[in-house]
């Protein structure tokens, strides 16, 4: 009886995953933090150094260790170059918020019919 219960409520939480919108594939992806871009350097670094480290949480736990260890001068390239990134993607978000959504004002028509304007060029030309 009680599982029956609890794959009732199982059930309840997967249809609300379901109802979840989807994503827009032309939305920009969100920028890497100054770990992040601190990590990229550190994983090719690592990898080169220890080849046999195939695993995923050794070589993150590592990077960790050592941005902890840096001082702030040490994490300055990161956090400039991630600054960086932040404004292109601030950039990028602008440009798509504020992107036409398409319609008639998006192709650069007005709300007068075909006809109506050339209605109108024709009559100055009288």
């Amino acid at each position: 009886m009680k599982s029956r219960a609890r794959s009732s409520g199982a059930d309840s939480r997967l249809s609300v995953r379901k109802s979840k919108a989807d994503k827009d594939p032309n939305k920009p992806k969100r920028p890497p933090s100054a770990f992040f871009v601190f990590m990229e350097d550190f994983r090719k670094d690592y990898k080169e150094k220890h080849p046999n480290v195939k695993q995923v949480s050794v070589i993150g736990k590592a990077g960790g260790d050592k941005w902890k260890s840096l001082s702030e001068a040490e994490k300055a390239p990161f956090v400039s170059k991630a600054e960086k990134l932040k404004a292109e993607y601030n950039k990028k978000m602008d440009a798509y918020n504020n992107k036409p959504t398409g319609g008639p004002t998006a192709s650069g028509d007005s709300d007068k019919s075909k006809s109506e304007v050339n209605d109108e060029d024709e009559e100055g030309d009288e």
